[in-house]
Formats: C-alpha cells, sequence, structure tokens
C-alpha cells in the first residue's frame, strides 16, 4: 500500500482574493485547510497565519511529542494565539479569524482536529462519510431540531460559526483516531466546494478519477461551474491498494 496526495486551491468566479490556505507536508505526515474571514485582507492573513503556524509547530514536535493530541492540540493553540497576536498588532483586522482541519499521520494512524466548517470526508467504495461535524449555529439547530435539513440549504445564518482560531474563548480541540483501509480517501476541504457540489457529486468524482491531482482539480472545476461562489481549496489523500496506481 502506498499513500498518495495532493491538493489545489481556487479564487472562484465571484471572489476577487483567496482567503483559502493549504499546506501539505512534503512528506505527506500532515495536511492543513484553513478558510479565513474577515473581509479581503484579515482572511487570507489569518487562514495564512494558522497554516503556517500549525505547519512550523507539527515540525518542530514531531520527533519530540509522541502523544499526538497533545501535539495537534499545541499546534491549534499556538495558530490561534499567533492570530491574536496580530490582531492586537493591526486593529484594522481585529475581526478576522479562521477553520481549520488537520489530518495527521503517525506510524500509518490516521488522526484529526478541526475548528469551523472546512471539513473531513473518508470516501470508502462509493460511500462519502462527513467525519467531521461542522462547528455551526446551522448544524446545531439542525441536531436540537429547530431546523430541518432541506430548510438549512438556504438558510441564511448557514455560515454563522460557533467556533473558529483567532478567539480568546476558543474551546479545546478534540484529537480523534480515524479507522481507514486500503482503498480509502480522504478529502479535506473548505466550505467553496460543499456548497457548490451535493455528497453525490463530490462522491462520483473522488471514486472515478483515481489520480489524486486531477481529482482534485476537478471538483474544483465542477464546483465553478455550479457557481463558484466562494474560495474553493481540495486536499485528497489517497490509501492506495497498488503503489503504481
Amino acid at each position: 500500500m502506498k499513500r498518495l496526495f495532493a491538493g489545489a486551491t481556487d479564487t472562484g468566479c465571484v471572489r476577487s482574493a483567496n482567503q483559502d490556505s493549504y499546506h501539505i507536508d512534503p512528506e505527506g505526515r500532515f495536511f492543513v485547510v484553513a478558510d479565513g474571514m474577515g473581509g479581503h485582507a484579515g482572511g487570507e492573513v489569518a487562514s495564512q497565519i494558522a497554516v503556517d503556524s500549525i505547519r512550523a509547530c507539527l515540525e518542530s514536535l514531531w520527533d519530540v511529542e509522541t502523544d499526538v493530541p497533545k501535539l495537534m492540540q499545541d499546534a491549534i493553540d499556538k495558530a490561534n494565539q499567533a492570530i491574536i497576536n496580530d490582531q492586537m498588532s493591526n486593529p484594522v483586522r481585529s475581526d478576522m479569524g479562521t477553520t481549520v482541519v488537520v489530518l495527521v499521520f503517525r506510524d500509518e494512524q490516521p488522526w484529526f482536529c478541526h475548528i469551523g466548517d472546512s471539513r473531513l470526508y473518508r470516501l470508502r467504495g462509493a460511500k462519502l462519510e462527513q467525519i467531521s461535524d461542522d462547528h455551526t449555529w446551522i448544524a446545531r439547530a439542525i441536531q436540537t431540531g429547530v431546523v430541518n435539513a432541506d430548510d438549512a440549504k438556504s438558510h441564511p445564518w448557514r455560515h454563522m460559526l460557533l467556533q473558529c482560531l483567532g478567539r480568546e474563548d476558543l474551546k479545546a480541540t478534540s484529537a480523534k483516531e480515524i479507522e481507514w483501509q486500503p482503498g480509502d480517501r480522504f478529502l479535506i476541504c473548505s466550505d467553496g466546494l460543499t456548497e457548490e457540489l451535493s455528497d453525490d457529486r463530490i462522491a462520483h468524482q473522488l471514486k472515478s478519477i483515481r489520480n489524486c491531482q486531477q481529482a482534485a482539480q476537478a471538483l474544483i472545476e465542477s464546483a465553478k461551474l455550479r457557481g463558484g461562489r466562494d474560495n474553493i481549496t481540495v486536499v485528497i489523500v489517497s490509501n492506495e491498494l497498488n503503489p503504481q496506481s
């Protein structure tokens, strides 16, 4: 078996700037996707700070910290504080923040943690499963029965985050192990993808296009064809049965 991976990002068809950021560790040890908010400059800065800070923390502690949940919590905490420090130094960006998804592989075991509504999915066979849960008002409203799933798709508050990086009151994250098998694929994405494409459409393209880079680009192009109203970022990690595929 061999782990293959690729990523891509696009401004989309409406926005003038890309406030998404992502990082793929060249060795395939970890993957980060962040979707910034807080105005043009603020969103770009927040997501880049998050990605850079998490990358630096994971790289510096990778051979030191063996407790994966602690390693990931430290990375999230450092990213959160780095954004807050920038807010304090630059009041014009005081309301900026960002979502984040972090996927880590330790001894071939995947772990993840996340903040906000960027998502982690697992494709197994033809079934696409959302592994992360959205930290949004609408997700909680669905859970409590205030809003049904159909109405949630067009609800004006569907993008209201309950958590994001760049806040003093950020709750502690919970890193979790994920089961994966030969042939599985992970998808990490910003909501620019999921706002435009249904899970069925995403699953079809993930399954039918085996090359990770081509699949990532095809998903982005499909989202743009549906409107591309937001920035779109896609990272795919594949547990290949055939190392030559």
